[in-house]
């Protein structure tokens, strides 16, 4: 008795695309022991940097005139003094240079440090955790980096990953949710002299200072550069794939394909009635369900790569 083969559609070869993507980001990936190791760095030097900061913007801003600004305030309003609450500051190093001609000129630098949450940095550190809600954090390198006329998918997720952030809220969102931005936002912020603008209060320091202030950005930058290394890796592979799956016509092709990679692939991926169909396509998540394991969290895998760091030191 013959079988008969089980024919492709292009929902079918979706399906495949997905078990594959998932294989190409596995935790053992160097690229993605790259992006874990990214935001552990970043998480530490975060703790650190609040410390630091406080001490650079109070050595500057006394909390003695914190407090009589604040005490003018309260009897003169407006006319007795400006108090902000942020999370943002830009400091400023002065330099001088000397030109070709032997003359000096004053220079300087702005360094902006922020320590609140934006989209961008967003989608980046809280990669995994969009995936397991079926949002897109990857849209801007798909569809918006290089492009001049942007997908209309690009501004869907855009505006998915922005409230899930916490960047776009609306009445009748729930309240008792806590948001990345809110938790970012109350985490840390000082109370400043000033405006509501940054670059309208600049904090001078020694050129040491600022170089330590610069190692924290450079560290933020990272994590995004990690993000966007690994959307170029998965993508590079899956661009190779989705050609090879559009030539295949019978899903046992697919499979001999999966089997040389060591992926493990099988008909239940491609039961468009299941409930679970694009979510259980891995021997991990599917082992994980049936032996009621709890799939890891970002701060679980940042601190299980933090931990091997550890162990390999001492």
């Amino acid at each position: 008795m013959t079988t008969k083969r089980l024919t492709l559609n292009r929902e079918k070869r979706t399906a495949i695309a997905n078990v594959f993507q998932s294989h190409f980001e596995r935790d053992e990936r160097p690229v993605m022991k790259k992006n874990y190791k990214a935001n552990a760095t970043y998480n530490t030097m975060r703790q650190h940097m609040k410390i630091f900061v406080e001490k650079l913007v109070r050595h500057q801003q006394p909390q003695e005139d914190v407090d009589t600004i604040r005490t003018m305030t309260n009897k003169y309003g407006d006319s007795g003094g400006q108090l902000y609450e942020d999370n943002c500051f830009v400091f400023k190093h002065h330099y001088t240079v000397v030109d070709d001609e032997g003359n000096e000129k004053n220079d300087y630098d702005t360094c902006h440090v922020k320590f609140g949450l934006s989209h961008k940095f967003g989608n980046a550190y809280y990669r995994d955790d969009m995936k397991a809600k079926n949002l897109d954090p990857d849209y801007y390198y798909r569809w918006g980096k290089g492009q001049d006329r942007r997908n209309p998918k690009y501004y869907e997720n855009e505006n998915a990953t922005e409230k899930f952030l916490g960047m776009r809220t609306s009445s009748n969102d729930d309240k008792s949710i806590i948001t990345p931005k809110a938790e970012w936002d109350s985490d840390f912020q000082l109370w400043v002299i000033g405006t509501s603008y940054c670059h309208t209060r600049q904090f001078k320091v020694d050129e040491d200072t600022f170089n330590v202030l610069k190692q924290f950005n450079d560290a933020r930058e990272q994590v995004i550069l990690c993000h966007e290394k690994i959307f170029d890796y998965v993508e590079n592979k899956m661009k190779k794939l989705r050609l090879g799956l559009k030539s295949y016509r019978y899903f046992d092709q697919a499979k001999s394909l999966a089997d040389k990679l060591g992926i493990a692939l099988n008909e239940s991926v491609l039961n468009e009635s299941s409930s679970l169909a694009l979510s259980v396509y891995s021997p991990e998540n599917l082992a994980s369900l049936l032996e009621d394991k709890v799939e890891m969290t970002r701060e679980e895998k940042i601190a299980m790569f933090r931990n091997q760091q550890q162990v390999s030191v001492n």
